[in-house]
């Protein structure tokens, strides 16, 4: 009797399951709503660019290091691994909704008869409770959804790796340049101070005006104030680097102020398709299937819940009595569930669903766009910072053969000392400027490694 109960139950079970349907909609992803090629770039039909791995992109030993101590000690990039496994769970209990719960259930009761006895009843068996049998989908679609989340939190943490990939090689670069700009300030100062000497030496014996000793003290004085300021700057991104790894930054994994450039190039002509495959824009497209099967979910709570009571075991009145021949059964209770009057609750939890996924679905878009114009915005600092660095280059050569032609002339009687002082404040501005604009030429090629995904 009970082995045959039990057949018909699993037997029952099984067919709600596969007679289960689901109301969720066919999701249409939108159209990329972006050009197909990127500004003053020919459409690339047959490109199927691939970017590399960022340890191939990051060409320097020492920033790989850096990059992989982040990645172990950063506690962003910690927080949105353990997002990952508190999505997964709430996932593992959305598909355990699907199934049901039996549980072991012991109980005794003895209570006074009216004759002046007393009267036991003791059970023990099994038994499930309310198990809801999905016939229109609605525990599939909230598993669906669950499971859409899982995957955008994890689209979500590789979006933060590749995030902080690119700020700890923006950081080092910024950390190199800080170097050369103080090794340059060091420098400058140095030849000031000695021109200062000159002049007070000069003056001293009458040979120049006072004019040119303070104007060679205001040069040495604002020397001195950069250097302070470039010291500044370069404590500030050693903290800013600190804080990305997650810990101290060993003293050898340091750039130094004459390194190169630490990248492999990105490869050019890369499909505007490759936007796809940003971990953000995967992100936001798993929102939009999550927000669509959250409206398969609202639809089957229009639709009766059924759902089935059951236990199986032993009843005695006596304790010694339960597990005899006799004393098993069962108890079997389906009960189905209509919505009849809810004063529109329904409706209106369906009208929240249907506008949740437009707005996944606008989100998702506007990603794609934002991701559109940060690539847009690479590749046109990369076609014109190029320009701008070898025009800096030949600047800063002219300016230091304008210098030591001053100078010489100066020695020679030729010119006033205030035309070498003023070709040392241009040469030392225009190494600045070089020294920034190569900083910003780097930093750009990092930035448009991340906008186009970031080797994922």
């Amino acid at each position: 009797m009970s082995e045959r109960a039990t057949f018909r139950l699993s037997a029952l079970a099984l067919a709600a399951l596969l007679g289960g349907c689901s109301l969720t909609p066919a999701l249409e992803k939108p159209a990329a709503p972006v050009a197909a090629s990127y500004p003053g770039q020919a459409a690339a039909a047959t490109a199927t660019g691939q970017l590399p791995a960022w340890e191939s992109f990051v060409t320097d030993a020492r920033l790989r290091e850096v990059i992989k101590l982040a990645l172990q000690n950063n506690r962003d990039l910690r927080v949105a691994t353990l997002n990952i496994e508190q999505v997964r769970a709430q996932y593992q209990v959305k598909r355990a909704d699907q199934w049901p719960s039996v549980n072991a259930v012991v109980s005794g009761n003895r209570q006074p008869t009216t004759s002046g006895g007393m009267s036991s009843v003791y059970t023990a068996g099994l038994a499930m409770a309310s198990w809801e049998i999905d016939f229109f989908g609605r525990l599939g679609s909230l598993k669906d959804a669950a499971l859409a989340q899982f995957l955008a939190s994890e689209e979500a943490r590789r979006a933060a790796q590749t995030s902080l990939v690119a700020s700890v090689a923006s950081t080092w670069l910024s950390l190199q340049t800080d170097e050369a700009l103080l090794a340059l300030t060091q420098r400058t100062m140095s030849t000031r101070e000695d021109s200062l000497r000159l002049s007070k030496l000069r003056f001293d014996n009458g040979a120049t005006s006072a004019l040119d000793l303070r104007q060679a003290e205001s040069l040495t004085a604002a020397a001195r104030s950069t250097l302070a300021q470039q010291q500044r700057a370069r404590a500030l991104d050693i903290n800013s680097l600190t804080l990305l790894v997650g810990q101290e930054v060993p003293a050898n994994l340091l750039p130094g102020a004459a390194d190169v450039a630490p990248f492999q190039a990105v490869p050019e002509g890369l499909p505007s398709e490759l936007l796809t495959r940003r971990a953000d824009i995967r992100q936001a497209e798993q929102a939009m299937v999550a927000a669509n099967a959250n409206i398969g979910a609202a639809r089957a709570a229009f639709f009766p819940r059924i759902s089935l009571t059951t236990s199986v075991g032993t009843v005695s009145n006596q304790l010694s009595g339960l597990f005899k021949d006799g004393s098993w059964g069962f108890s079997l209770a389906p009960q189905a569930l209509l919505p009849i009057f809810d004063m529109g609750r329904n409706q209106a939890n369906l009208d929240v669903a249907k506008v949740g996924r437009d707005t996944a679905i606008a989100q998702y878009e506007k990603a794609i766009q934002v991701a559109f114009r940060e690539v847009a915005d690479a590749l046109a600092g990369r076609a014109t910072l190029g320009e701008q660095l070898a025009a800096q280059e030949l600047q800063a050569k002219a300016e230091a053969e304008r210098f030591r032609l001053a100078e010489l002339r100066y020695k020679n009687g030729v010119s006033s000392y205030l035309d070498v002082l003023d070709a040392q404040r241009s040469l030392f501005a225009t190494q600045q400027a070089l020294a920034q604009s190569r900083l910003a030429q780097q930093q750009n090629q990092v930035a448009l490694y991340k906008a186009l995904g970031g080797g994922y």
